[in-house]
């Protein structure tokens, strides 16, 4: 009877498991964990600032601002692809923007500093910074613009 009984247990285990996955309809990533100091060695200095001690690039530099090419922006510091060249817009806010992101590549952390109260928004893969996201984006699509750091991001160009 114990025997059946730890059966029956697994089964359910297994089933709850199962059905969480689809109902939180969260694509899986794989996490990347580094030591500061790996990630020192891999980073620029400004990466590092910003990907890992939450810093911010100053406005419109980096050259991605307004950037509008075919392709994929992925996290400086893992690879992950995060946004689609579609999502992206010009905000006139001087940090290159996007009114979404590509399903489950980005993670949303309350963020109190520096006296304000804001969404911080982090790669779900590596935990790196990107920026922040705010309710004025174009009303037209998600209403969002996810702000991010140009040092945060790559572009990979759509290849044909």
């Amino acid at each position: 009877m114990k025997k059946l009984y730890f059966v029956l247990f697994l089964i359910s285990i297994i089933w709850f498991q199962g059905n969480s996955q689809v109902k939180t309809n969260k694509t899986m990533v794989k996490k990347v964990i580094k030591t500061d100091n790996e990630w020192k060695k891999e980073l620029t200095p400004q990466q590092y600032f910003v990907l890992r001690q939450k810093g911010t690039d100053a406005p419109s530099s980096g050259g991605l601002t307004s950037h509008f090419e075919k392709g994929t922006y992925h996290c400086a510091a893992c690879n992950l692809q995060l946004f689609e060249s579609n999502s992206k817009f010009e905000s006139h806010c001087g940090w290159p923007s996007f009114d979404d992101a590509i399903k489950g590549t980005v993670e949303f952390v309350l963020d109190k500093s520096h006296g304000m109260i804001r969404t911080e928004i982090i790669c779900a893969s590596c935990g790196g910074h990107l920026g922040h996201i705010f309710n004025d984006g174009p009303k037209e699509t998600t209403g969002q613009r996810y702000c991010v750091n140009t040092t945060s991001i790559k572009f990979v160009k759509a290849t044909k």
